[in-house]
């Protein structure tokens, strides 16, 4: 078992925040990440879309006899980790709980601001996280839809996207909050310009970082974890691979090469 991959899936390429964070973290493990490019975005289909997307993206990682799960993607995490947990017999780690937990052990005035797509927003999955660990917390939410783009387009750091930050938080930073979770794979991206607009008073949660923590915790419970030399990866994408070689690339910080497109059994 602890010689067998780590499976991690998303919509597209924003997961790679996550993949990222845990190969840096956990160097000798294998990786396979699986991108639905094909049917990008998850944050704005249906929940019970997004459970059948998830359980077909889950189906086919486990097919190729991972150790663990990682639903780097907060729109599955928040409607499909229920379905997942009880479909597959291994650990499913999702992004949402935590990200709650390190948000609700960091703020100290109990206000807390979560920025995701509208689906995640919508579902309501980090408040209901967070209200578990903490009910006295308060918590104000913002769709951010224009930082998925600014993300991909390389723009983390434009003028664009440092009006589109101004916009997005100054609900946010009405009410007072003292911590922001980033609700969305792609915006660990945006570090730099929200907090050039929150200024130094509000802490930021990057789930990416806290769920490879949480794998990391899973492996060593399990006593999962690889050793030796550090692991081979395999990318996988249902569309072309072209855009997800260079956007993703962006993301981690160094090329990807031999992306293959595959198509998931409909289950």
């Amino acid at each position: 078992m602890p010689e067998r991959a780590i499976g991690v899936f998303d919509s597209g390429v924003g997961g790679l925040t996550v993949f990222k964070e845990i190969t840096r973290l956990l160097p000798a493990e294998e990786l396979i990440y699986l991108g639905d490019t094909a049917r990008v975005p998850y944050g704005t289909k249906s929940p019970p879309t997004v459970v059948r997307y998830a359980l077909e993206a889950a189906s086919f990682l486990t097919e190729r006899g991972v150790k663990m799960l990682v639903v780097a993607c907060n729109t599955a995490s928040s409607f499909a980790l229920l379905d997942l947990k009880e479909r597959f017999s291994l650990p499913v780690i999702g992004v949402i709980e935590p990200g709650a937990r390190r948000a609700a052990a960091l703020t100290r005035n109990k206000r807390v601001g979560v920025i995701g797509t509208e689906g995640t927003v919508k579902s309501g999955a980090y408040t209901r996280a967070i209200h578990a660990l903490n009910p006295d917390i308060e918590i104000f939410s913002a769709p951010c839809p224009l930082f998925v783009p600014l993300a991909e387009e390389g723009w983390a750091d434009h003028e664009v996207a440092h009006l589109a930050a101004r916009e997005y938080l100054a609900p946010l930073l009405e009410q007072r909050i003292d911590t922001l979770v980033l609700g969305c794979t792609h915006y660990p991206l945006l570090k730099k310009t929200l907090r050039s607009v929150l200024g130094e008073g509000v802490q930021l949660v990057d789930s990416a970082e806290e769920t490879a923590r949480v794998v990391s915790a899973s492996l060593g419970e399990h006593g999962h974890f690889r050793s030796g030399l550090p692991g081979a990866h395999r990318f996988f994408v249902t569309d072309v691979p072209t855009r997800f070689e260079r956007v993703g690339g962006a993301f981690i910080g160094t090329p990807l090469g031999g992306v293959e497109q595959v198509e998931l059994d409909k289950s």
